[in-house]
């Protein structure tokens, strides 16, 4: 598939699972090119391992056609930030850490050319203070891509409080052109899909702290009886306890005390025990 509504050469920086996923989205929906850049070499091409299976794996569910290699000839992964400056658009998927990000964009932003687009995955922080150190906040909005990237059909399209109306119109014509459903909301703690998911997390997580229920017990209730895809800790094993537990102590930095992650949650994650990554969560992985 090829769109016009693409940016012919798209750049994300970070290679990690999610970035991986972004890239692999973009590399499969008609961006001529994909620029993956990571801050090793053995990073970056670990990223490019991670794109090659989600290629391949499209490949077999019949989601396209053709050979794997054919698709990541139009793959680049690289260390350096500079070859960002051919990039139409260049997704930013680095940890959720405020000063990390705002590092990188700020970085990023230097070497693009001044009609390119930024944008930064985040499934929490302000789009609108990131974008304070900018020197173009309204060619930069929040894209939040879901984990897995190549099953999920959502994107958030953040607005930030300078956000252009271009920039709006554009960045819903990248999901459609992704295949993907975009959902449009303005910055604020948590947007839309984490403030909710993240509420109904901690409290499922409160629910086998108190013993109100086994986790498979709790899971199975809402997936049977109110149709989630999946249950609220089983999810949170896929995103990670780490990663949950930052975003719940950010919300309730920002919102209250509604928000403060259960005692269990920081157990959990200072034994290591964070989900699918650890092989242990709320339920027990085996590699294979």
């Amino acid at each position: 598939m090829t769109s016009s509504a693409l940016p012919p050469t798209v750049g994300v920086l970070g290679g990690g699972r999610m970035g991986a996923g972004i890239a692999h989205a973009f590399l499969i929906s008609g961006a001529q090119e994909v620029l993956v850049v990571d801050v090793t070499a053995e990073a970056a091409e670990a990223a490019r391992s991670r794109i090659a299976a989600d290629v391949a794996a499209s490949i077999e569910r019949g989601k396209i056609a053709g050979a794997t290699e054919e698709w990541t000839a139009r793959l680049t992964t690289t260390t350096d930030r500079a070859d960002f400056s051919r990039c139409g658009l260049v997704v930013e998927a680095v940890p959720e850490d405020v000063g990390l990000k705002t590092e990188a964009l700020t970085d990023v932003e230097k070497r693009l050319a001044d009609d390119a687009w930024l944008a930064t995955n985040t499934s929490s922080l302000s789009v609108t203070e990131l974008s304070a150190a900018l020197r173009r906040p309204e060619r930069f909005c929040g894209l939040h891509f879901f984990n897995p990237v190549p099953a999920s059909k959502l994107v958030e399209v953040v607005l930030g409080g300078q956000t252009g109306e271009e920039l709006a119109g554009r960045a819903r014509g990248w999901v459609e052109a992704l295949g993907k459903t975009a959902v449009v909301v303005q910055d604020a703690p948590g947007f839309a899909s984490s403030r909710l998911g993240v509420a109904i997390g901690l409290e499922a997580i409160r629910m086998v702290e108190e013993g109100v229920a086994a986790p498979q017990a709790i899971d199975d209730a809402m997936v049977l009886g109110y149709k989630f895809p999946i249950g609220p800790l089983a999810l949170t094993d896929v995103v990670g306890l780490d990663v949950r537990l930052g975003i719940a102590e950010h919300l309730a930095s920002e919102l209250g005390e509604r928000f403060a992650p259960p005692q269990l949650m920081r157990d959990m994650v200072a034994r290591g025990e964070l989900g699918r990554k650890s092989g242990k969560g709320f339920y027990e992985y085996s590699e294979g």
